[in-house]
């Protein structure tokens, strides 16, 4: 119990630093993420991706913002089914490996093969794992190392970058 008040503390002051310097990062990011993005399968210019995202969903894919915790209608979504990116449309979670975090985001303790890449975010004066979608490099959220067997770890991703399609019966 008290892992999880620490880490839903540590969460929601991640998110307000986030939230607080956004602007910031994402004048800042926007540039070195474009330059990357000619080598995604899928690639659109900003004007393209602002048309075919939501404000939120552009802030957080193409400008790797954070949306705010326990905001996510996705936290309480627990039928069988897949996350997807919200920008390509790219599987990327089974529901199998969703759990409760107590962080304020869907969280997951593995990926779908091939479903992302990472690379290190130096932000915020601290180092994590930032994790992309291998596809179209749309930012999903972090991988830490807290997270249930049998991985342990914690993909602590943005609702609003996600998808989810219930499975069939």
């Amino acid at each position: 119990m008290i892992e999880r008040t620490k880490r839903s503390f540590l969460g929601a002051l991640a998110a307000m630093v986030a939230g607080s310097t956004a602007a910031w990062r994402g004048l800042g990011s926007n540039s070195a993420h474009a330059a990357i993005a000619a080598s995604y399968e899928i690639s659109h210019s900003d004007a393209e991706w602002r048309k075919l995202l939501t404000p939120a969903q552009y802030k957080v894919l193409r400008q790797e913002g954070t949306e705010r915790p326990f905001t996510s209608p996705l936290n309480d979504e627990h039928r069988a089914g897949v996350f997807a990116c919200a920008g390509c449309r790219l599987d990327l979670f089974s529901s199998k490996t969703k759990f409760e975090s107590g962080t304020g985001w869907p969280s997951f303790w593995q990926p779908l093969d091939g479903a992302v890449a990472t690379r290190t975010d130096t932000s915020f004066g601290m180092e994590r794992n930032e994790v992309h979608c291998r596809r179209c490099g749309g930012h999903l959220g972090h991988v830490f190392d807290d997270g249930p067997k049998p991985t342990g770890l914690r993909y602590c991703m943005n609702g609003v970058a996600l998808t989810f399609t219930p499975q069939s019966a």
